[in-house]
């Protein structure tokens, strides 16, 4: 089956294999003649990266590469890139990479022409009206993990290391203008990272569907992003060039991101914290802690969850069935059982409870948990304690 599509929602999409070649074109739709590729250094001297930066420059647009991007991209990342984009003249910005490298194309393009400092625009309250939006840079986006979707999100997750935590940044023209979705350049990606970001593309849906609140149309669509992944991650785990198997979880990756306009949740609200504290891989953590925050959820979201059962055929549809399905889906990808695996200890229990009740995230949560609720959940991940189960 031949997988590809031309779609606007929620920006110009372009989904199948080869349509990286479709840069320059997106560039100069975009109104971009001088183009600031911002991507990570281990992507820097890939052929995917040298490749776009000449197929820029044979259509005469001028393409720059940079890359000093951390795994949880920091404000001293954003700034450093700002720095390239103002001193080089450019217009635009490419975004390429995985979710940290297009979190932070997306936070310079925004702060191309601000005059108030990054943080002025974290999503609190109104702070977005704050930005000059005309001076905001247009952003082509190709996302080479099929994890975050930031490729069709509104903001970006940054690290204050100031204060140990990371903040959203926030504002409606953050959404790239243009989107390509190319299954050859996750190609490569390794098994260990294609499941940690695959998990965390599962995690999107699945909060942005637990999530209370009004929204039909986030919810069917996270409904049939779930179906996706656990259909496909699974391939794309077993044999990375089952360009079938990726564009599937490029597509599913980018629902997530346009479901979860609905609201995420605890698992988001506990990784945020940690991928703060302990600098570790945002989609693992969700991968670890899914379960954990499942369990807590559990009498808010058993009806939910055992449609959501019925709708991917699982035997005796019910919670019980779809948390067994999550544990088995987990181990056959290798993912660790507890945080303890990945060398985070209970040291810091009520900080990150204290942390994790504050982080936007925690208002998508089907139940108001406290800060006491958000330690013990993280105690049990450390532990591997499953209540009830």
């Amino acid at each position: 089956m031949t997988l590809k599509g031309n779609w606007n929602y929620p920006t110009p999409i372009t989904v199948g294999e080869g349509c990286l070649q479709q840069i320059a074109q997106a560039c100069q739709s975009a109104g971009i003649s001088k183009a600031l590729l911002v991507t990570d250094p281990g992507l820097a001297a890939l052929p995917m990266v040298t490749d776009t930066v000449a197929l820029c420059r044979e259509a005469g647009i001028g393409c720059e590469v940079f890359s000093r991007i951390q795994g949880n991209p920091t404000g001293e990342n954003v700034e450093d890139g700002l720095a390239v984009y103002r001193q080089g003249g450019f217009d635009g910005v490419i975004a390429l990479g995985g979710g940290s490298s297009l979190d932070a194309a997306k936070a310079i393009a925004l702060m191309a022409g601000q005059s108030l400092p990054l943080w002025a625009f974290e999503d609190v309250g109104d702070n977005w009206l704050q930005a000059n939006a005309d001076a905001i840079a247009p952003v082509v986006a190709i996302p080479t993990t099929a994890g975050t979707g930031s490729e069709v999100g509104r903001a970006s997750v940054i690290t204050d290391t100031a204060n140990h935590v990371k903040k959203i940044i926030f504002h409606p023209k953050m959404l790239p203008v243009r989107v390509l979705l190319d299954p050859t350049v996750t190609a490569g990606l390794p098994p260990h990272i294609t499941a940690a970001t695959g998990m965390d593309a599962l995690s999107h849906n699945l909060e942005a569907y637990c999530a209370n609140g009004y929204h039909p149309m986030a919810e069917g669509i996270a409904l049939e992003g779930i179906r996706l992944i656990k259909a496909y991650l699974p391939q794309a785990v077993a044999d990375g060039s089952n360009l079938e198997a990726r564009t599937q979880m490029l597509v599913a990756s980018s629902m997530g991101a346009t479901a979860f306009q609905r609201g995420l949740g605890g698992m988001h609200a506990i990784a945020h914290t940690l991928g703060a504290l302990y600098d570790k891989h945002h989609g693992l953590l969700n991968a670890i802690l899914m379960p954990y925050v499942l369990v807590a959820n559990r009498s808010a979201i058993e009806d939910k969850l055992t449609h959501l059962a019925r709708y991917l055929d699982l035997p005796e549809p019910g919670f019980d069935s779809f948390l067994n399905w999550i544990l088995d889906f987990r181990a056959a990808l290798q993912i660790p059982h507890t945080l303890a695996d990945i060398d985070i200890t209970v040291e810091e229990a009520q900080r990150v409870g204290s942390m994790a009740v504050q982080d936007p995230s925690a208002g998508g949560n089907p139940i108001a948990l406290s800060a006491e609720q958000y330690s013990r959940i993280f105690v049990d991940a450390v532990t591997g304690r499953l209540p009830q189960h």
